[in-house]
């Protein structure tokens, strides 16, 4: 099923369960566009006609029909405005904000009786979900491209092990023994943990975790480890891998190491480009058989 087949799957199947295809909107009198009307007039100042159009995004003479239905119920006023004598400002008579009254209190019951037989944790699922959406959708074209790198919090190293997992196995076909690996590297680095000679970096981007990279000791005096990168297909292009390699490079200076390693693979073509493009120099080369496949796993060093 295509993105598109499957929002237009949700929507025949959320608007089924609100009861948006029912002829009146929570057993009301008033249909979903009379309501958005009301809601509309209640919520803000009096405008005219083409304020609500560029508000609800309508067409102007479905509108005028809405509106001639609602004056004819005395529900909408139109009268002139005393700024501009052509202009008429739209508002609700007290009909029509008693009617708004009883709709929305009929839509929160609605909406109380759906979410009624849900667990707590399943309605912070929910909301969560549904605000993420809303955030999509609303983001301009390209979304955001500004991120920052900061220190792990709680949940972050859990979440690099599930990410990290899911995307190489989504990408490269990598299974649950990769998961294993990543998960006794941060397993290490949080049992060992040594605050004067090691560092992890997560890179958010609105809120969101988009992006890892370990500093760990390395088996030699004055050698460290780069470890973990990863960046979200979401946050590709940015620019994020490489701010994490540089902070990287930089804390390992910091420390006094005088080399930095990392291990790979040739399969990793854009992390290998992030490695060079930062001074990184292939070392050596190895077949192996890793995580259901033959690779070429490679080692780098970068001389501090």
């Amino acid at each position: 099923m295509t993105m598109v087949d499957e929002i237009r799957s949700f929507n025949r199947f959320y608007t089924r369960r609100i009861g948006l295809l029912d002829e009146h909107l929570s057993n009301s009198p008033f249909s979903l566009v009379e309501a958005r009307v009301l809601y509309e007039l209640a919520r803000g100042e009096p405008g005219t006609a083409a304020d609500l159009c560029r508000a609800l995004d309508m067409d102007k003479a479905h509108l005028s029909r809405v509106l001639a239905r609602l004056r004819g119920r005395d529900l909408v006023l139109a009268e002139p405005s005393p700024r501009h004598a052509k202009h008429r400002l739209l508002s609700l008579t007290p009909a029509g904000q008693a009617a708004f009254a009883a709709l929305e209190r009929g839509a929160k019951a609605q909406m109380g009786a759906l979410i009624a037989p849900l667990a707590p944790a399943d309605g912070e699922r929910l909301s969560s979900a549904m605000s993420q959406i809303r955030s999509i959708l609303e983001k301009p074209a390209g979304g955001d491209k500004s991120f920052v790198l900061r220190s792990p919090r709680v949940g972050d190293l859990g979440w690099v092990i599930h990410r990290q997992s899911v995307l190489y196995a989504e990408e490269y076909g990598w299974d649950w023994t990769f998961e294993g690996l990543i998960a006794g590297i941060v397993g290490r680095f949080v049992a060992e943990y040594d605050p004067a000679r090691e560092a992890a970096w997560i890179a958010e981007r609105e809120g969101e975790a988009v992006g890892s990279i370990f500093l760990v000791r390395g088996d030699e005096e004055g050698l460290a480890k780069l470890r973990l990168l990863y960046v979200e297909k979401s946050a590709r292009g940015l620019g994020v891998g490489a701010a994490l390699t540089k902070a990287c490079i930089e804390r390992a200076r910091q420390c006094g190491y005088r080399r930095l390693t990392l291990w790979t693979n040739d399969i990793l073509v854009v992390a290998r480009r992030i490695y060079q493009a930062a001074g990184f120099k292939l070392v050596s080369e190895e077949k192996h058989r890793s995580f259901g496949h033959d690779l070429v796993g490679q080692y780098w060093a970068l001389e501090l």
